[in-house]
């Protein structure tokens, strides 16, 4: 495993061999998450180069997080993602934390189930059930005037007009909100949008803040990318102004990403006064703001407060994520950005380089969605998932009798539990005993947190499985 000839395929000088070589170790699986690496002695040794040398390679991988030293225990591979730069690359490689979910033994568990059992209670699945999903008709529309509105692609390359005004009138009658259409970019959803900030607001480096924990901490893009992330303490009402203070100014953040409204995968509801706080502090320190909203539709109650921090963005410091697949399903991917013209511009600019643009058909489905649908339909799936939300409640409570801890939901998708436990190990025990009734979780884990965390998305409750 360790000899001078396993540095023969990488170029540069020995130090940058060395660093590929244990890089391309981690990226195989052949070191894991965890896995203690031999001493820098034994390193040497072994590859036949100066120690320093290997102190250097190891100081490399240490900065960039993808390793840990230990003082006297040693060098081991990052267990977590906190903090870590993976530089970009043509190929698009995973960084190495993205082989942990190999060697995790709950995950192996649940691909089997999945593919073995007809009749599970997928509680890990956040997407929207089929039998929520409104059928839409499309308006009346000749496949000459589709092929018609394809030729515009350049034209149109910002999204659809007519959807556009209708994104306006959605953010006016929820949020009161006065949006001007030329600050609306219509994207294939927040995926999308994400991806194009990633692009063309940030560069390989750059120091972004966000809640811990959270969803984006399972999304490759921002290795990809090779941004480094940091977690922002949460309280009931979202990340604290304290801990927000004190990681910005240590970490010199540039961006904050957040997801203030039923944050998945907590479900916790950022306040008003909170919202401003935050956006003061951003403000004073030259922090933009993406704000990913996705679940301010389904508040189980009108009392509340569902408006995004984007409202009282007095000076553009904001981009604003909306989308429509958890009202209307994944397939029919569209989602918005609302950001200064010129930015939207920008970005629109980088997606028409490196894609085709946006399809028409999938933007006639959202519009008619938008025009005659959304009132109705999320009236009704506010009441369907509050249903469904005190089900897994009741159950839950019972099974556990009461020995587990949450949060009661007020909105959203999903209920955040602590369970009873000490240790992974224990927290395994109780995972194959949900399994074991063909139950499947969300770990903490992927989304940052510690053991003894789970995240459950009731919207796939069936009380006739449990």
């Amino acid at each position: 495993m360790w000899n001078k000839q396993k540095l023969s395929p990488f170029s540069g000088a020995l130090f940058k061999k060395v660093t590929q070589l244990i890089e391309s170790y981690i990226e195989q699986g052949v070191l894991v998450a965890g896995e203690r690496l031999p001493s820098e002695r034994n390193l040497a040794k072994e590859l036949q180069v100066n120690r320093s040398t290997i102190v250097h390679a190891l100081d490399i991988l240490t900065e960039r997080g993808i390793l840990v030293r230990k003082v006297g225990s040693g060098t081991f591979v990052n267990e977590q993602k906190w903090g870590l730069q993976v530089y970009s690359t043509i190929n698009w490689r995973l960084p190495a934390n993205f082989y942990q979910h190999r060697n995790n033994v709950y995950q192996q568990k649940v691909v089997q189930v999945r593919q073995q059992m007809a009749h599970i209670c997928d509680l890990a699945n956040g997407d929207l059930p089929t039998n929520m999903i409104p059928k839409l008709i499309l308006p009346h529309i000749t496949s000459h005037e589709m092929v018609a509105y394809e030729k515009q692609s350049d034209r149109l390359q910002l999204g659809l007009p007519s959807l556009k005004q209708q994104i306006a009138n959605y953010m006016s009658t929820q949020f009161a909100m006065t949006i001007d259409t030329d600050q609306i970019l219509i994207t294939s959803g927040t995926q999308q949008s994400l991806f194009l900030i990633t692009q063309g607001l940030l560069k390989p480096g750059d120091a972004i803040g966000i809640e811990s924990p959270s969803y984006f901490y399972s999304l490759p893009l921002f290795q990809a990318a090779g941004v480094r992330l940091y977690g922002i303490e949460c309280d009931e009402e979202g990340i604290t102004l304290e801990s927000l203070q004190k990681v910005a100014l240590e970490r010199q953040i540039r961006w904050l990403f957040l997801n203030p409204i039923f944050q998945n995968p907590t479900g916790c509801v950022m306040s008003n006064p909170r919202k401003k706080q935050i956006l003061a502090f951003c403000r004073q320190q030259c922090i933009g703001i993406v704000e990913d909203d996705a679940y301010s539709g389904l508040a189980f109650d009108a009392k509340v407060n569902i408006a995004p921090i984007k409202k009282f963005d007095t000076s553009n410091q904001v981009v604003y994520l909306g989308s429509l697949s958890k009202y209307i399903g994944r397939n029919i991917r569209i989602g918005w950005m609302i950001a200064p013209k010129e930015i939207i511009e920008k970005l629109a600019n980088i997606r028409h380089y490196i894609d085709s643009g946006l399809s028409i058909l999938p933007q006639l489905l959202a519009e008619e969605y938008l025009t005659h649908h959304y009132q109705t339909h999320q009236k009704w799936l506010r009441q369907q998932l509050k249903h469904k939300a005190n089900q897994l409640m009741a159950w839950f409570n019972d099974y556990f009798k009461g020995e587990i801890t949450y949060q009661i939901p007020t909105g959203g998708f999903h209920l955040y539990a602590h369970l009873p436990v000490n240790s992974a190990a224990q927290e395994l025990v109780i995972l194959n005993q949900l399994l074991s009734k063909h139950i499947i979780v969300s770990q903490g884990i992927e989304f940052g947190d510690n053991f003894g965390s789970i995240r459950l998305s009731y919207g796939h409750f069936k009380e006739n499985l449990i």
